[in-house]
């Protein structure tokens, strides 16, 4: 079976950052998949489960309710490896653009009181959420994305260099 795109990115040169994991053609438009990735995979431990959870539904909330950005909010959700979120929109643009956007929805987090949708008719596992730890790691994201706004290398997947036989052939470790 061929590795889908997200599963084919060296995640040992990852760094925390916003990434585009795939592009996709839909009828006359384009839908993007941004890889907003919160902690360094298999470095940093991953984001406390509770905390992730309280994540998504504040900032989902805070995406779908923002008047420049909302028509353009596809999906907002966590990575099965508890490092980030995937963000999808419609368009194609770059990392750079939806810099300001995420660095917003995080820093959204602190005035939080409560996490919206957290009720057992709204969740499906409504206790488990937390808020405390989802403003400590919303607070660390932000100030890394504040301070890394001019570094070129939070919005591009690494490259690897791959060895090229003297016949053009590219070599890959098994």
């Amino acid at each position: 079976m061929e590795l889908i795109p997200s599963f084919s990115v060296d995640h040992t040169l990852i760094i925390p950052g916003i990434f585009i994991s795939r592009q996709d053609q839909v009828g006359d438009g384009v839908v993007t998949t941004y890889d907003v990735r919160v902690t360094k995979p298999n470095v940093e431990p991953a984001v406390d489960v509770a905390a992730m959870h309280s994540l998504e539904h504040i900032i989902a909330t805070f995406l779908r309710n923002d008047p420049d950005w909302k028509d353009e909010i596809v999906y907002w959700g966590p990575m099965g490896c508890l490092t980030g979120f995937y963000l999808i929109m419609k368009g194609g643009r770059a990392p750079k653009e939806i810099h300001d956007l995420l660095l917003r929805a995080f820093r959204s987090v602190k005035d939080s009181e409560e996490v919206p949708g957290a009720l057992p008719v709204n969740c499906g596992n409504y206790h488990m959420h937390n808020l405390d730890m989802a403003k400590w790691y919303a607070a660390r994201f932000a100030d890394y994305l504040e301070k890394n706004a001019d570094n070129d290398a939070i919005f591009e997947y690494p490259k690897t260099e791959r060895l090229v036989t003297d016949d053009g052939q590219q070599f890959f470790d098994s």
